[in-house]
């Protein structure tokens, strides 16, 4: 599965944040629900315009964003 078949970024909507094609739930919201210690099923739940492979796309989106970061060593206090 692509993501990018799932995700999109949109001025227009939520000032460019990705969101799930055809809604307004965010990337972010979804994996901050995902990490708060929500289910899939919970999420399915609260947001019936959602599909399981759109979840699945937040992570992976999450996880591509993540691996192209670039880390910097932080400075001793």
């Amino acid at each position: 599965m692509d993501w990018r078949d799932h995700i999109t970024v949109d001025p227009q909507i939520l000032v460019g944040k990705p969101v799930v094609k055809g809604t307004r739930i965010s990337v972010e919201l979804v994996i901050d629900l995902l990490a708060a210690g929500w289910t899939q099923q919970q999420v399915l739940d609260g947001y019936p315009t959602l599909k399981a492979d759109d979840v699945r796309a937040c992570l992976a989106y999450a996880s591509e964003i993540l691996h192209s970061e670039k880390v910097f060593p932080l400075e001793p206090a």
